[in-house]
């Protein structure tokens, strides 16, 4: 096989390599109300490292912005980031604030590259779409950090009933990446009110909104603001309780003061430590090459996380809160569920069935799943969405 680099010295060749051996997810069942259901099983998959000196990673040369610290890594061979990309399209959505100026790094003043600068007039969004057009629209919303790459195995199961689209947020996977202060400061407002901007430039319809994670905070608030908009809110794993409103180690690294910035642009510890260290998940070899990419190929995936990391240290007590208030409102009306994986290492489940049991919302429990619960089980996750979405349309 070949291997081709670019940066000799890139030093985090032989920390990829030493790390990475992997399996598929763990089998999984889940649990309404806490009576089992059914359950699945995967097969096993063992995925052995190159015995090569250098560890093959997928990333075209050309989008290099020069601030990576590889410049870029790629092989003759097709990328499985390459074929994710064939499946999606860029949406543009949210108009770019800012003065215009052009965005320079913020360790050394140097001028970005072009992945880093703000769009001309509106956000590009990366996002994969299954399913028909006049299908009811079902909108997949990763958590912090992930990509829409994370619902792969869930978009053909609801593609079946159901127009189903997950896109990356602005920040993360292929979607634009602004420095922060240059058009997208990444502030929780911003993020709400450029969803708000996504899913009007998708649909006109009402839609169902599925989000796992941390990023819930922003959805529920989204929702409190145009109920008019959506049908059914899933919520996978959110921050529910107040010993969930602090973000574990894994991230809050990112958002210290020059070790963040550091940090945010090493591929292990932005993509591969944040999916693996949070539940049961092990990546695949492949996968791991499609989230790694944004953070070989150019630094703005890292600034970016860097500037996310941030603002959600410093604003997460508070959405997490206003979240539980909204949800806890006897005048709420959108029909909610909230599924679990049990085997989360960031966010314990103590608390979660009083709250669900006091607040009148539905609760799926997924015995072995994590934080991650679309990785750990997405075949299954897209059965149980279905279910869901089409029992309330019963009443």
């Amino acid at each position: 096989m070949a291997v081709h680099i670019q940066n000799p010295n890139f030093f985090y060749t032989h920390h990829l390599r030493s790390r990475l051996t992997s399996s598929s997810a763990s089998p999984s069942s889940y649990l309404f109300s806490r009576h089992s259901a059914s359950k699945y099983h995967h097969n096993s998959f063992i995925c052995k490292s190159n015995d090569k000196d250098d560890y093959l990673i997928d990333a075209p040369v050309s989008v290099g912005d020069g601030f990576s610290f590889s410049g870029g890594k790629y092989s003759d061979q097709p990328s499985p980031s390459d074929e994710w990309l064939k499946q999606g399209k860029w949406v543009k959505a949210h108009r770019v604030g800012g003065s215009g100026v052009e965005a320079k790094d913020p360790i050394f003043g140097l001028t970005m590259g072009a992945s880093s600068q703000a769009s001309k007039d509106l956000f590009r969004w990366f996002c994969v779409e299954s399913g028909s057009v006049d299908s009811p629209p079902v909108i997949l919303i990763h958590g912090f950090p992930s990509q829409a790459y994370s619902y792969r195995k869930t978009l053909p199961v609801l593609s079946k009933n159901y127009r189903a689209i997950a896109f990356d947020w602005l920040g993360f996977g292929f979607s634009d990446k602004p420095q922060s202060g240059y058009g997208f400061n990444y502030t929780m407002d911003e993020f709400v009110s450029s969803l708000e901007s996504f899913i009007d430039e998708v649909t006109t319809s009402k839609v169902s909104l599925v989000v796992q994670g941390y990023f819930s905070t922003a959805v529920v608030k989204y929702a409190r603001n145009r109920p008019d908009k959506i049908k059914n809110l899933i919520l996978l794993n959110p921050p529910l309780t107040p010993e969930h409103a602090k973000l574990p180690s894994t991230l809050s690294v990112f958002s210290n003061f020059l070790l963040g910035e550091i940090f945010s642009q090493d591929p292990l510890r932005a993509s591969d430590k944040p999916l693996t260290s949070c539940g049961p998940y092990k990546m695949k070899e492949d996968d791991a090459m499609v989230y790694r990419r944004p953070y070989l190929t150019s630094g703005s995936s890292g600034f970016a996380l860097n500037a996310i990391s941030r603002s959600m240290k410093k604003e997460l007590k508070k959405y997490a809160e206003e979240m539980r208030t909204s949800l806890m409102d006897k005048s709420w009306k959108i029909p909610i569920t909230v599924c679990w994986g049990k085997r989360d290492r960031w966010l314990s489940y103590e608390g979660v069935e009083e709250f669900c049991k006091s607040s009148g919302h539905n609760l799926v429990e997924l015995p072995n799943a994590g934080h991650h619960v679309q990785e750990d089980c997405g075949e299954e996750l897209g059965g149980i969405i279905s279910r869901i979405i089409s029992k309330s349309a019963l009443f």
